[in-house]
C-alpha cells in the first residue's frame, strides 16, 4: 500500500466506516435466496450474471441495479438479514463502527412499511453487532430526484423511527432536485 503496510497488516486495523448504504451491500447470494423467499422476478439469470453486472460503469448504470437488487427487500426478516450479514462481513475487516444509510421512500413507494424497514435494519445490526463487538447507526437518505415534499413527508412518517436513527442524508441521481432545495 502506499503507506508501506502489507494488505494483510491493513485489514488488521480497526476501521469506522462513515458512508455505506445498506441497499448496496446486498450480495448477489442473498439477492436470489431473498428473490426465491418472496417471489420476486430478477432481471438476471443467476448468481453469476448479477455478479457481472456490478461492473457497472456509470452512476444511472448502477443506480438501475441497485434498484433491480433492492426489490428483493420486502420483511423485517429481510433487512435484518442483510444489516446482520453486512456488519458481519465487515467486522471481519476489523470494522468497529459503521454509518449506515439507507434510502426509506424507496422502500416505501415499492409499499414496504417503515416498520419493516427500520425494524428490520435495528434488528440486524444489534445482532450482527452482538456477534462481533461492532456498533452501527443508521442515517435516512432522501431521494435526491424526487421532489422536496416527498422527502419532508417522509420525514414525518419516519418520526416513529427517531429513536433508530442519528440523522438525515440525500442520495441517488440529482436529477432536477440541487440539493439546496
Amino acid at each position: 500500500t502506499a503507506s508501506g503496510m502489507r494488505t494483510d497488516e491493513v485489514m488488521t486495523l480497526p476501521k469506522a466506516e462513515l458512508h455505506i448504504h445498506i441497499e448496496g451491500t446486498l450480495e448477489p447470494e442473498m439477492t436470489f435466496a431473498l428473490a426465491r423467499r418472496n417471489g420476486v422476478s430478477l432481471p438476471y439469470a443467476d448468481v453469476a450474471a448479477l455478479r457481472r453486472a456490478h461492473a457497472f460503469t456509470d452512476l444511472p448504470h448502477f443506480l438501475e441495479l441497485y434498484y433491480a437488487c433492492m426489490a428483493v427487500l420486502r420483511t423485517a426478516d429481510d433487512f435484518a438479514d442483510l444489516a446482520a450479514a453486512y456488519l458481519r462481513t465487515a467486522a471481519a475487516q476489523c470494522l468497529r463502527h459503521a454509518e449506515v444509510f439507507f434510502d426509506p421512500h424507496a422502500h416505501l413507494s415499492r409499499g414496504v412499511s417503515l416498520d419493516a424497514v427500520v425494524g428490520g435494519l435495528r434488528r440486524g445490526l444489534d445482532t450482527g453487532g452482538e456477534q462481533t463487538g461492532a456498533t452501527a447507526s443508521l442515517i435516512a437518505c432522501f431521494l435526491r430526484d424526487r421532489p422536496v415534499a416527498e422527502a419532508h413527508a417522509t420525514l414525518d412518517l419516519l418520526a416513529p423511527h427517531a429513536d433508530s436513527i442519528v440523522g438525515v442524508g440525500l442520495d441517488s441521481a440529482e436529477v432536477g432536485y440541487p440539493p439546496e432545495l
